[in-house]
């Protein structure tokens, strides 16, 4: 496939699209801020990287110094059509004039109910299903869980190795890692229980199929799979280290819910809504879950989150049992609505595809290169490299942290992750043009060069 994100028509929102550094990164305002940050945000907020922004569009931040840097993350995956993107502006704006809240739960507004329309349509199946919108992905993943004891009458929830959740009391427990996460906030909800995921890297030539029945043997024996009443798997895991489990284990860990009566959620927060190249990165091997959780790329920007659902399972719950003051809010929905409708109108999974057709190519010319470069994988405009110690399988957290820091003082804002630290995931908008992917690549190998 050709890459073609360079297409003129893209949404910019009036940023120019180039790199642009006219002070050191952090320049003397965003300096300033920070320090007034320090003074009056508590110190367990982080911050990765301190520009303070002050618009953005395409595939550009600018910050308080007018200097404009690469995004390639996104917000964390958030901005999936582009920050400031018109058919979200134009949402938000005619619905904040009109109202901005009523709570759903009190007097009902329309929007809140078409994007539950939305979601039972673009989400995978042609089963009946209901919807319900919460603020966040932890929100969204807490109530799943609540769902699926609901309906099953069972207690115990099933996760998986490297997965994150959310930051949440339940959604703590259900995330694998400590720091920064877990640490020092237990003790932790009961009754979740962690087995093996599939990590191809890691995996020792174990193919997916057979990481999965290491998994369900566990449920088996250790737990009993006539006491789960949930299974939740991230299809591609995010904080985990972007893992895309090798071929069969998905689908295999979905069977067997199926076949014990256990309701399979996927996490799709991160990897949802066009990210993977997909509407959501179950659909890669067929997979149809029973619930599926979504937030990040919902809504262009503005809090938004979702568990979406069986019918049967979603109405197993009591009348309110569901939802929240600011759930479904009717300028997030508005948002929502508008970022769903540029995503189907302007075919975004096949954006996402392109960047993918771009940037691979050239990660794997970098691998030839670099020795330090283990993995690459993930799909769409969901990718990642994993950095190792040369000839071995020894995570080189020390070396992710410097290209990140070489990344973030020449103008590219990049992210870092994964359990050990050493992996480097690119998010970009699918609104980025192919020139400042190139741009921020190149960046990238220069890094590599400078550390070598």
């Amino acid at each position: 496939m050709t890459a073609t994100t360079d297409r003129t028509d893209l949404p910019t929102n009036g940023v120019a699209q180039e790199r642009r550094l006219v002070t050191d990164i952090p320049g003397p305002r965003s300096q300033a801020l920070q320090m007034r940050k320090t003074s009056a945000v508590s110190g367990g907020v982080g911050v990765t990287l301190p520009v303070y922004v002050v618009k953005a569009g395409g595939g550009v931040l600018v910050d308080v110094d007018d200097n404009h840097l690469i995004d390639m993350g996104s917000g964390i995956a958030v901005t999936t059509v582009g920050n400031a993107n018109p058919e979200v502006v134009a949402g938000v704006q005619k619905q904040v004039e009109e109202f901005t809240h009523t709570c759903f739960m009190v007097t009902p507004y329309a929007g809140y109910v078409e994007v539950c329309e939305a979601l039972n349509r673009l989400t995978p199946g042609d089963h009946e299903k209901r919807s319900a919108l919460f603020n966040s992905g932890a929100e969204a993943v807490e109530n799943a869980v609540k769902i699926a004891r609901a309906y099953t009458k069972r207690t115990a929830v099933v996760v998986v190795e490297h997965g994150y959740h959310g930051r949440t009391n339940l959604t703590m427990a259900l995330t694998a890692k400590s720091m920064p996460y877990k640490h020092s906030f237990g003790p932790f909800a009961p009754e979740v229980y962690r087995v093996p995921t599939s990590y191809p890297f890691r995996d020792r030539g174990l193919k997916g199929p057979e990481m999965a029945k290491i998994a369900t043997t566990r449920i088996e024996k250790e737990i009993g799979a006539e006491n789960v009443a949930a299974i939740i798997i991230e299809p591609i895991q995010g904080e985990g280290g972007f893992i895309v489990p090798g071929d069969g284990y998905f689908s295999a860990m979905a069977d067997f819910a199926t076949a014990n009566g256990i309701v399979f959620v996927a996490d799709e927060i991160q990897s949802g809504f066009c990210r993977t190249g997909d509407w959501f990165a179950s659909e890669y091997e067929g997979v149809v879950p029973d619930l599926i959780t979504t937030a990040k790329g919902i809504a262009g920007g503005m809090p938004l989150a979702a568990v979406t659902g069986r019918a049967e399972i979603m109405d197993s719950v009591h009348a309110g049992g569901l939802g929240g003051t600011y759930g479904g809010n009717p300028v997030a929905c508005a948002a929502a609505l508008g970022a769903i409708r540029w995503m189907e109108d302007n075919d975004a999974n096949a954006l996402a595809k392109e960047i993918e057709a771009l940037m691979v190519p050239r990660l794997k010319a970098m691998a030839e290169q670099f020795p330090s470069i283990g993995d690459i994988r993930g799909r769409g405009a969901m990718l990642a490299i994993e950095l190792v110690k040369p000839g071995t399988l020894d995570p080189d957290a020390e070396l992710a942290a410097a290209l990140n820091k070489y990344c973030h003082a020449h103008g590219v804002v990049t992210l870092t992750t994964g359990t050990y630290g050493n992996v480097f995931r690119f998010l970009p908008p699918l609104t980025m043009p192919k020139a400042l992917l190139e741009e921020a690549l190149t960046v990238l190998e220069q890094a590599f060069e400078a550390h070598a």
